[in-house]
């Protein structure tokens, strides 16, 4: 359905640029209004596509399961960063995330979205809003880290680990909750 939407709209835009051409002193509103239309339809097409293909359970578990095992990972990596900071040169920790965060920072926003499509938007704020905080403090370790700054990556490693540790425990406890009344509505039918 996503294919046709795009087909649909790039013949729209196709049309609609021809019409408009055709004559030099006046537009054929008509056939202009139904290109627009039919651009229109291949955009409400695309976004149906798009959102049953990432609505897809299977799609759904996978990026879910995708999701605890990366915010596990990370917490898992920043909290040894923060076990062994003092042993860890200030100028390497940027390298130290690089290498053992960098992947599953990625592979949990690539998944990211599943937490909307399972639990809901306000699930989805909840664990977002703890996980951005820890981004955004790794970010400020990195910086820190290449400026030399060593106060401030010891100070700002602690923070982005509370922060990932708190979007984890929030997911865990979003989702178990979750399964509780998948649960209870089963047993009442």
């Amino acid at each position: 359905m996503r294919k046709i939407g795009l087909t649909l709209i790039t013949l729209a835009f196709l049309a609609g640029a021809y019409v408009s051409v055709l004559d030099d002193t006046n537009v054929n509103w008509t056939l202009l209004g139904v290109a627009l239309l039919a651009g229109f339809a291949g955009v409400a097409l695309a976004r149906l596509g798009a959102r049953s293909a990432a609505t897809a359970s299977h799609l759904l578990e996978s990026n879910m399961a995708s999701v605890r095992e990366s915010l596990d990972n990370i917490v898992r990596a920043v909290g040894r960063l923060c076990a062994e900071k003092d042993t860890i040169g200030t100028y390497e920790m940027g390298n130290e995330i690089d290498e053992t965060v960098l992947e599953d920072l990625n592979r949990f926003v690539d998944a990211r979205e599943a937490i909307s499509h399972t639990l809901g938007l306000q699930a989805y704020a909840d664990v977002m809003s703890h996980y951005a905080g820890g981004e955004r403090y790794l970010n400020r370790v990195w910086s820190a880290s290449a400026d030399g700054y060593v106060d401030e990556v010891n100070a700002y490693l602690d923070y982005s680990r509370d922060q990932f540790v708190q979007a984890r425990d929030k997911l865990v406890a979003l989702a178990d909750a979750a399964l509780t009344q998948e649960e209870v509505a089963r047993r009442s039918r």
